[in-house]
């Protein structure tokens, strides 16, 4: 698949501070639908996917929040932000002191956002990954971030096994959830709870970062 270009993200987003990160600048799109149609004339297929990376959704902002206000958690560490969408989480991990930033994304578009967004904040460069779901997590890691990845029963039943040897390679694993139905509550702990504006629906979201304990 062709590399989508950095001028594509930058002529059809504009920067923004997301309310509960102002720290960070995030390119983001006032009209989806346009984005949506310049994506699908332009030369890299943007598959069946809405452009999920051109928002800042409550997930990821509770879980950049999180790290920001608690940088012990990521400061000197290699941290994967997994399904980084635009890279906010990856972004504010390395604004608290990661070492190195792995951004996975399924998503090209989301890829080249993520190499935006941290020029945008003059950090990086990242290492920008695809689907890492079906392989065994890099023993190196010591960090995963993972903001609202378990939208729906198909994606969830890939996620949970992978953040689960993620854990048992004794990383810390994170979850950002704004709620979602398929997030089992068995197993994890609490460790801060937002209201973050949404980007859809209703006015605010009460967002919990998870912690696998």
């Amino acid at each position: 698949m062709a590399d989508v270009p950095a001028e594509f993200v930058r002529a059809h987003t504009r920067p923004a501070r997301p309310s509960l990160v102002p720290e960070v600048t995030l390119l983001v799109a006032d009209d989806v639908v346009a984005l949506w149609e310049a994506m699908e004339q332009g030369q890299v297929d943007p598959g069946s996917d809405p452009p999920f990376w051109a928002a800042a959704w409550p997930g990821g902002q509770a879980l950049a929040r999180y790290v920001l206000d608690h940088p012990d958690v990521v400061a000197g560490r290699t941290v994967l932000d997994l399904g980084a969408g635009s890279g906010l989480v990856a972004v504010a991990a390395a604004l608290a002191g990661a070492a190195r930033v792995v951004a996975s994304d399924v998503d090209p578009y989301a890829q080249t956002a993520v190499v935006v967004n941290a020029e945008e904040n003059g950090v990086g460069p990242f290492t920008v990954a695809g689907d890492v779901l079906d392989a065994d997590p890099d023993p190196e890691l010591e960090v995963v971030l993972a903001g609202d990845v378990c939208y729906d029963r198909e994606m969830t039943a890939r996620v949970l096994p992978y953040l689960g040897r993620a854990w048992l390679g004794g990383a810390s694993v994170f979850l950002g959830d704004p709620g979602r139905a398929y997030v089992p509550r068995e197993g994890l702990v609490s460790v801060a709870e937002y209201e973050v504006p949404d980007v859809e629906g209703p006015p605010a979201r009460r967002t919990t970062v998870w912690r696998l304990p």
